[in-house]
């Protein structure tokens, strides 16, 4: 599996955990181990520009997809040992902000590594074509989000507590006001955003 991580926050972030959860997911949901995934770790404003120029909307997110077309997503999400694509794909890029993750963290009461695990999961989710906006959907998505999170936690021996929402309901208050998780939609994946320069 080509997973590529660039971290560009700042921000001491534990990224062979990011790596490790991006790949149990996309394991455990079979798609092709030659599949390319890019995940870019920003911090808030330019999270916020993202955000505000591919979602229109004010402030920096936790999270935010940008699918490829390799995968034909319009027809739903993947299923599992059915749909995976037998050649190799460029899934896509997921962009993650640590600061509103630490944030959306101390809300539920867990830590940041794990929020960003969420969230990794989230992502990766978005880019096989699962969505949140219809309630059954949401159901889904959700329920495939816990079982491969708790999975994956519990293959690495991670027993500290830790608050997974069975829907978007069960998010603290936080997660709908002062940032709200999408995905963006196959045309804005098209043209989606160069990552920043790094300094190095």
């Amino acid at each position: 599996m080509g997973i590529e991580i660039a971290n560009e926050s700042g921000e001491n972030t534990d990224a062979d955990s990011i790596l490790a959860v991006a790949r149990y997911t996309l394991d455990e949901l079979n798609v092709n181990p030659l599949a390319d995934l890019s995940i870019l770790i920003v911090e808030s404003t330019y999270m916020a520009e993202l955000n505000k120029r591919w979602m229109n909307k004010t402030g920096p997110t936790d999270v935010l997809a940008f699918p490829m077309d390799e995968l034909g997503i319009d027809s739903g999400p993947i299923q599992a040992g059915r749909d995976a694509p037998e050649e190799p794909a460029l899934l896509g890029d997921i962009v993650l902000c640590p600061e509103v993750a630490a944030r959306q963290a101390k809300a539920a009461g867990h830590l940041p590594e794990d929020e960003l695990a969420l969230l990794t999961v989230h992502g990766v989710l978005h880019l096989l074509g699962y969505d949140h906006a219809e309630p059954d959907e949401e159901r889904e998505m959700f329920a495939l989000q816990g079982r491969l999170l708790k999975a994956w936690r519990a293959s690495q021996g991670i027993t500290r507590e830790m608050r997974i929402p069975a829907t978007s309901g069960d998010l603290p208050e936080i997660y709908g006001t002062e940032v709200s998780p999408e995905m963006t939609s196959r045309n804005e994946a098209q043209t989606k955003p160069n990552p920043p320069k790094s300094d190095s």
